[in-house]
């Protein structure tokens, strides 16, 4: 059986994501607890928390402090499921 390339499409990754989810998905991809992240930050546990399920708005000067201690762009935290080709 050969397969022919024309006989697919081109996967395109379409999820919505919030920036608590986001947050939530980047510190369990380092491997990090909440408390971990806590004292990498010093924004207490259970304000992480809150973030993390949307309870509470991260807000550009908690993103930058997360950002930095995740190693990411905030704008990955702030605006996870922006779509540059929506935007052109």
């Amino acid at each position: 059986m050969r397969i022919n390339k024309k006989d697919f499409t081109k996967a395109r990754v379409n999820i919505s994501i919030t920036p608590g989810k986001m947050l939530k998905t980047l510190r369990e991809l380092q491997g990090l607890s909440q408390l971990e992240l806590s004292d990498m930050t010093g924004i207490s546990q259970s304000n992480l928390s809150s973030l993390e399920t949307d309870a509470r708005q991260i807000g550009r000067e908690r993103a930058l402090v997360l950002a930095k201690a995740l190693k990411v762009h905030p704008a990955v935290i702030l605006f996870p499921d922006y779509d540059i080709a929506e935007a052109a």
